[in-house]
Order: C-alpha cells, then structure tokens, then sequence
C-alpha cells in the first residue's frame, strides 16, 4: 500500500483479516513491498511497478490518473487501474460557483470592505455580472463537467461542451462538439470550465491562440488539472482586461511559486488544489476502496476502472 489516510490499514485489517497490508511510504520500501504483492494503494514509483511480480490492481485513491503517464509499461499490461471518482464531484462542481460568483460579484473587494468598516455602495455600481442567459462552455463532460452543467442550467445560462468521445447533449446542454469544436465553443464562451484530465491530447490544449478566441469580459475557471490552460496567455488576457476573471484550483506547478504573476492579479481566485476537501471526501475515496477490495477477492468486476491508454 501507498500513503493514504492516517487511519485506513488498520481500519482494513479489521474488515478484511484474510488479507496482508503493508505501509510502504518509501520508493525503497515500495520496490520490497511490491515484489508479492497482488495489489497496490496509490501510484507506485516506475521501479516498484516493474519489481512487481504478481501484481495485478492498482488503486488511486484521487480522481486523475496522469501521474502514472510516468510508468509506460503499466498501458501494456494487464494490471487494472481504478479510481475514486464519484466522492469529488459535488464538491468541485460546487467549487466552480463558489469562484465564479466569487468573482462575478466581486466577493474579494466585499471582504476588504467589511474589514475596513466601510460601508459605500457606490463601489459596485454596475460592476456585478448576471450569470443569467450567458454561454458557459465546459472542456470535458465527465461527472464533474455533468455536475457543473447542472448547476449552470440552475442559474439560467446556457451550456455547450466539448467532449473527446461522441455522446448525445445531456439534458440542459445545447450542444456537445467533438474535439473540432474546441474554437467555436471558445469563442462563444462568457464562461469557460476546464474539468477535463490531464493527458498527451489536453497538455498544453488552451494555448495562446485559443484564450485569444475567449470574448472580451470571459471569465475562466479551471479545477481539473494544470498544464491544459497556458497560463502566461491566460495572465497576459487578464493583465489587459479582455479576460474578466480566472479562478484557478490548479496550477501548471504546483505549489504555485512565489514569483508567478497570478499571485499579483486582483481579478485572479485561487485556492491550492482543494476544490474537493469536503468532509464527505475521504469516507467517500475509503468506500469505493473497500467495495473495490471485496469485489477483486470475490472476483467480480470492479467500480470506476480507468483507461490506461487513454489516460482518464
């Protein structure tokens, strides 16, 4: 097993007597803890995976799976890689709104107002922006996308998405383009999700040309993963006030460095890679890992199990 929660072995030990754990929190200790193991907790190093022996289930217990893209070797094989989508979803779908009214109704200069005692009105004439009948487009309709989606039918704006596999338009969303109509829905977008995963096809997708396609006075809001949006793009649209906010739960680099000019930005929200820390986070990642667990010693077919080529 990989680090995890402080209190999941021994909680594990006692549900399932019949199975050996080990804590390996170590690459040393992984590559000695691997070699007989039938199952692993986590991402393992590159050099654990290919010590293992009998290994046959790896278990993230997150949602994104692009740090295995560091372990090649496991897309070739018959190693089966599950996930613990399902407990992130409201959280980061709820995220989503919390930055963009955040920033829609300009919630930072609220809080310095409050804690300056100053009461004047006359600040925010016109300055809030109705979310009603504006287009949010969304990169990735997966169950944080969908969520989002929901929600954003709730406020009366209209959705369109992008996704890389064909699927009908979910009730509330007009339209869903394949990979082609990534400008169009840029273009069209007061609002631009991005939940998609981080893989070799959305590294580096929003590229300078493509925030160009953003309308003046967009906001975007990225929760998925950093390294999709390019952020010196992003922050020069931001600088000049074409783009009217970002809200950013991820970053290309992460912790963000001190010396990024996002830190510097007014109509810039961040908040350190936290969108889905409810309290229903980690009872939720343990279920689907327990139910996981019972299902690969009863033999039977697993919940969220991840595409290994496809990287999500």
């Amino acid at each position: 097993m990989g680090q995890t929660h402080a209190d999941l072995p021994g909680a594990l030990r006692s549900e399932f007597p019949g199975v050996a754990f080990e804590v390996a929190t170590t690459p040393a200790d992984q590559v000695r803890a691997i070699v007989d193991a039938d199952a692993f907790y986590g991402p393992p190093t590159r050099e654990a995976f290919l010590a293992a022996r009998r290994l046959r289930w790896i278990h993230e217990p997150g949602t994104s799976i692009d740090k295995y893209q560091a372990i090649p070797e496991l897309a070739e094989s018959d190693v089966v890689l599950t996930n613990a989508r399902g407990p992130h979803v409201v959280p980061m779908a709820d995220h989503v709104f919390a930055l963009l009214l955040a920033l829609t109704h300009r919630v930072p200069e609220l809080v310095e107002d409050k804690r300056a005692r100053r009461w004047d009105g006359s600040r925010y004439g016109g300055r809030y922006v109705d979310l009603d009948g504006k287009t949010m487009g969304i990169l990735a309709l997966g169950d944080i996308g969908l969520a989002v989606a929901r929600r954003a039918v709730g406020f009366g704006m209209r959705v369109r998405a992008v996704e890389v596999a064909p699927m009908p338009a979910p009730a509330g969303v007009e339209t869903v383009w394949g990979p082609e109509g990534l400008d169009e829905l840029l273009s069209l977008s007061d609002v631009f999700v991005v939940t998609a995963p981080l893989t070799a096809r959305t590294r580096g997708l929003i590229d300078h040309r493509r925030v160009a396609l953003l309308p003046r006075g967009a906001f975007v809001i990225v929760v998925s993963r950093g390294g999709i949006v390019d952020e010196e793009a992003l922050a020069d649209g931001l600088r000049s006030g074409r783009i009217a906010g970002a809200g950013l739960d991820v970053t290309s680099q992460e912790p963000l460095p001190p010396e990024s000019s996002l830190w510097d930005l007014d109509n810039v929200l961040i908040s350190p890679h936290s969108s889905a820390s409810s309290p229903e986070l980690w009872p939720g990642r343990r279920r689907i890992f327990e139910e996981n667990l019972r299902r690969f010693l009863a033999g039977e077919p697993f919940l969220y199990v991840c595409d290994k080529k496809a990287g999500y």
